[in-house]
Order: C-alpha cells, then sequence, then structure tokens
C-alpha cells in the first residue's frame, strides 16, 4: 500500500479551471525513507517501515540511531509502517518522495485530533439539552437520565456522557487529491484532516475506492 508521513501546513483554497472555489488542506509530505523491510519469511508479512523529519542525531536514543545508521540513513523522528501488495517492491534506503500520488486520486489521512479537554455531553456529543421553562433554571446543559431503575439497573458501557474530547486518532477517508508539488514536497487534498498545525500525518491510498 502506497503510503507518505508528513505534516498538516493548513488550509486554504485554489481555483480550479471553471473558477470554482476548493477549500484545501495543505500537506508538507516528505521525503521519507524507506528504514526496514518485513518479509514473509522472516516476520510473517509483507511491509516496509519508513522514517520521516530530519532531526540532530542527539534527540534520538542509541537504539534508534544505531537503526537508523546501519542502513546509512540520517537520524529521523518518526517511523511507521505501511502494509505492501503484490507486486510492490521497495528496498531499504529507498527515497520516498510526494509524486506517489496523482491528481484526482483518492487517499485516506489519518491524524490526531486536537484535544478539547474534558467536555459535556452538548460540546462532545451535541445533546440538545433541557427545556429552558417550566421551573428547569439550572439544568439547560445536563445530560438528564442516564438509565433506569429496575431494567437494566445499571448504566451500559459506552453511553455517551461527558468526558475527555479530542486528542485520539481519526482518520478521514477519501479526500480528493488537487495539488502534487514534488520540488517543495507539497500535497493538497480537499477539506479538513484531523490535528493542528504541525501535527503528524499518514497519507496513504486510500482503502474504499469508488
Amino acid at each position: 500500500m502506497r503510503g507518505i508521513l508528513g505534516k498538516k501546513v493548513g488550509m486554504t483554497r485554489i481555483f480550479d479551471e471553471q473558477g470554482e472555489v476548493i477549500p484545501v488542506t495543505v500537506i508538507e509530505a516528505g521525503p521519507c525513507y524507506v528504514t526496514q523491510r518485513k518479509t514473509e519469511a522472516r516476520d510473517g508479512y509483507k511491509a516496509m517501515q519508513v522514517g520521516f523529519e530530519e532531526v540532530p542525531p542527539r534527540k534520538l536514543t542509541k537504539p534508534e540511531m544505531g537503526h537508523l545508521h546501519k542502513k546509512g540513513l540520517p537520524a529521523l523522528r518518526h517511523l511507521h509502517e505501511f502494509r505492501l501488495k503484490e507486486g510492490e517492491e521497495y528496498s531499504e534506503g529507498d527515497k520516498i518522495t510526494v509524486d506517489i500520488f496523482a491528481i484526482g486520486e483518492r487517499v485516506d489521512v489519518i491524524g490526531v485530533s486536537k484535544g478539547r479537554g474534558f467536555a459535556g455531553g452538548i460540546k462532545r456529543h451535541g445533546f440538545s439539552g433541557g427545556p429552558m421553562t417550566h421551573g428547569q433554571s439550572d439544568r439547560q446543559r445536563s445530560p438528564g437520565s442516564i438509565g433506569s431503575g429496575t431494567t437494566p439497573g445499571r448504566v451500559y458501557k459506552g453511553l455517551r456522557m461527558a468526558g475527555h474530547m479530542g486528542n485520539a486518532q481519526v482518520t478521514a477517508q477519501g479526500l480528493e487529491v488537487v495539488m502534487v508539488d514534488p520540488e517543495r514536497n507539497l500535497l493538497a487534498v480537499r477539506g479538513g484532516v484531523p490535528g493542528s498545525k504541525n501535527g503528524l500525518l499518514v497519507i496513504r491510498e486510500a482503502r474504499k475506492q469508488d
């Protein structure tokens, strides 16, 4: 499966040939390096490990530097695995750039959503809240009853309630690639992607193709 790591630059808009506005997210994708190959014979599955974002060697541990140094690679902050399909072959040390994708292609973008801290039911789940009248002066944003008495006599697991919101892995599926700029390592996809600016993103070919 073709994939690359990148950083979220931010959102902007571009115009197509008909003058229509397209809201896009710009991603600084790659260059990445193949840091390890997994094989059926040795590991039980076929995959490649890629590294992204060069950093000073002092920012990595000695085991991390040893893993990269024996492949002749620079210090790379982020490592990620991509499973490979039949016929896809990469060698350790290969450089992967954004030109593995083409305009019009569909991709999945994986990132960690923005953390919102502790949030109530209205903000976290879109609850409507209680009535504003009939003597209810201080319960407008309350979730109300969370269960019944005799049956089931308990609160079901997974009930939507107040709690920690955001800061979780989210996948935006089937986003259209609208710009590929290999010279500047930039990729633009239609719509928004999870996370804040400079957040790490995984861009891979869409699993659900039209």
